[in-house]
């Protein structure tokens, strides 16, 4: 990565990282229109680093769940055309196989929300699937810890 790439990197992820405090904070439209803004400028063929996480986090700002859906399936499909190396340029201790549980996580809670049980089942699964690569960590357990939760949920319905 050339230091003008590693400089935009940079400014884009920090950028995300603004807009997310704003969510967190409960500012869910300004994290939305700041989210927004930044999707326009990435475009639909921008670095899948920051398409992946703009729309993982967008997702989470959504209060239709139409909407989380949409935003949380172009997050999955941005992380389908993310490399390791891509990856390890941003961050090398977090490994591309390492996104996928949430990923199919956030997808099988969106169906869920929808009544879509089956698709729900399907993410679920993947979620579970995919969980075997994440690190004995809190963020590895965590995730593991919300597959259990939404297995429950689903088992409930």
């Amino acid at each position: 990565m050339t230091e003008q790439q590693q400089v935009s990197d940079e400014g884009v992820m920090t950028r995300i990282g603004q807009a997310t405090m704003l969510l967190h904070g409960g500012d869910r439209e300004e994290a939305r229109n700041r989210f927004g803004e930044l999707w326009v400028q990435i475009g639909p063929d921008g670095d899948p680093l920051h398409r992946c996480t703009l729309a993982h986090y967008m997702a989470d700002a959504q209060d239709d769940p139409d909407a989380e859906l949409a935003w949380d399936l172009r997050a999955l499909l941005a992380a389908e055309g993310l490399s390791e190396e891509r990856l390890a340029e941003h961050d090398a201790t977090v490994a591309l196989r390492a996104l996928y549980p949430s990923l199919h996580l956030n997808l099988a809670a969106d169906y869920l929300k929808l009544q879509r049980l089956d698709a729900a089942r399907i993410h679920l699964d993947r979620a579970r699937a995919a969980s075997d690569t994440l690190d004995d960590d809190g963020y590895g357990n965590g995730v593991r810890a919300a597959i259990g939760r939404l297995e429950v949920r689903l088992r409930d319905r």
